[in-house]
């Protein structure tokens, strides 16, 4: 399937930075972190978070479709219904039999989960809502994009813990390529920030336990980094070939030319130290594109800010992409999305290519030293031509897309 272009002629975000690309694109832009204590974790080892901020599910979807949708369904309907208008398309009048959905997240419903089992406990079998399967159940994420939009195509649902969203838009442009779908609504979207999750990834050592000062707790790259802080939120890409997208005189964001997506086989959770999993991704995407290393002019980092993430894919970049490509990682903005993570970044680095503008990393002061790459200290204008997007997660998956102007 090489040299299959594919165009993205729709977004759609929900993200910490706001509701909707434009929100969400101006505040990674800026650098304006969504950072701040969260009640929720009041009683939690860390209590802060990046919350999607003035989220009314019922204002923006209805009470009733509402109640019976977890968190993280919710979010990927919104983002999907703002991609399918940027799109230009009317599910009313689209052949459903040739929509397609593929949609990442890690974790499925947690909040639903923990919220029934505290039901069990206090209340009794009997007090456990029907509605726990349906609302928690990962694949419920891309069921319910189906019946929300009539998309009666491939349906499916990818877990590649927080490359999901990423994996997602990959397998989208496998399915496009292959002729089973002319559209596919592909991404990622995830509502993590529970206690129960939260306490884990604390007793882990991966969040970062910069109370005092949560704005400035996610920083990339940064000496001082250390952790990342959770976030929340959805991204949604509609994907099309080009030359339907051409057909139809859509709007191209961009195109989707190369997908490369390996394994570290190395730690259950610890990146490869050199980053020789995500060095094999960025070669197959390249590969898939017809594009050579120096020929990258920009990558949107996975950048978690964790001590080992950052230093291995430093490494990694510095070794691989000798055109010394201008890096960011918007997640100093957003926090880490966790599964929605590779969608919102596709997105994000799709906007950079088509206002030809890398957003900054967010409170990068002085970088690591072992961090010897082109770093974004502040928004940069630039023409680019080929960038890549990489996203890595737990057992060691890597996801790279390769994406160009249209």
């Amino acid at each position: 399937m090489a040299g299959i272009d594919i165009a993205v002629t729709g977004l759609g975000l929900v993200t910490p930075g706001g509701i909707g690309v434009g929100p969400s694109w101006a505040a990674v832009c800026e650098g304006r972190s969504g950072a701040a204590f969260d009640p929720v974790l009041a009683d939690n080892p860390v209590r802060i978070s990046c919350r999607v901020p003035g989220f009314d599910p019922e204002a923006l979807l209805s009470a009733r479709r509402a109640h019976r949708l977890d968190r993280f369904v919710q979010f990927a309907l919104v983002a999907a219904r703002e991609a399918i208008a940027d799109a230009g398309l009317d599910p009313l009048t689209w052949d459903g039999a040739r929509v397609g959905v593929v949609l990442g997240c890690a974790d499925g419903g947690p909040g639903t989960v923990e919220e029934q089992h505290h039901a069990l406990r206090e209340k009794g079998a009997d007090r456990v809502s029907p509605l726990l399967l349906p609302m928690q159940l990962p694949n419920m994420l891309a069921g319910q994009t189906a019946i929300e939009f009539g998309a009666t195509g491939p349906n499916l649902v990818v877990a590649t813990a927080c490359a999901s969203g990423a994996t997602a838009i990959g397998t989208a442009r496998d399915l496009l390529a292959l002729g089973r779908c002319d559209v596919v609504l592909a991404g990622g979207s995830e509502a993590m920030i529970t206690p129960l999750v939260m306490a884990g990834f604390a007793q882990m050592g991966a969040l970062s336990r910069r109370e005092d000062d949560p704005a400035h707790a996610s920083r990339p790259f940064d000496a001082e980094r250390d952790g990342f802080v959770a976030g929340e939120g959805a991204g949604i890409l509609v994907m099309e070939r080009v030359e339907d997208a051409r057909a139809r005189g859509a709007h191209q964001h961009g195109r989707i030319i190369g997908y490369g997506a390996t394994a570290d086989a190395h730690h259950m959770t610890s990146p490869h130290p050199d980053g020789a999993g995500v060095e094999a991704a960025v070669r197959a995407a390249l590969a898939d594109a017809g594009a050579d290393p120096d020929d990258v002019q920009h990558v949107n980092a996975h950048g978690t800010s964790t001590p080992l993430n950052d230093v291995a894919e430093a490494r990694m970049i510095k070794r691989t992409l000798q055109g010394d490509p201008l890096v960011t990682s918007t997640k100093g903005v957003t926090g880490h999305l966790l599964g929605a993570a590779g969608a919102v970044e596709a997105a994000f680095t799709l906007l950079s290519i088509e206002h030809e503008l890398v957003p900054p990393i967010a409170n990068l002061v002085m970088p690591d030293a072992e961090v010897d790459i082109k770093l974004a200290y502040s928004a940069t204008s630039m023409p680019i031509d080929l960038a890549l997007s990489n996203s890595c997660g737990f057992g060691g998956q890597n996801t790279v897309l390769a994406l160009a102007p249209a």
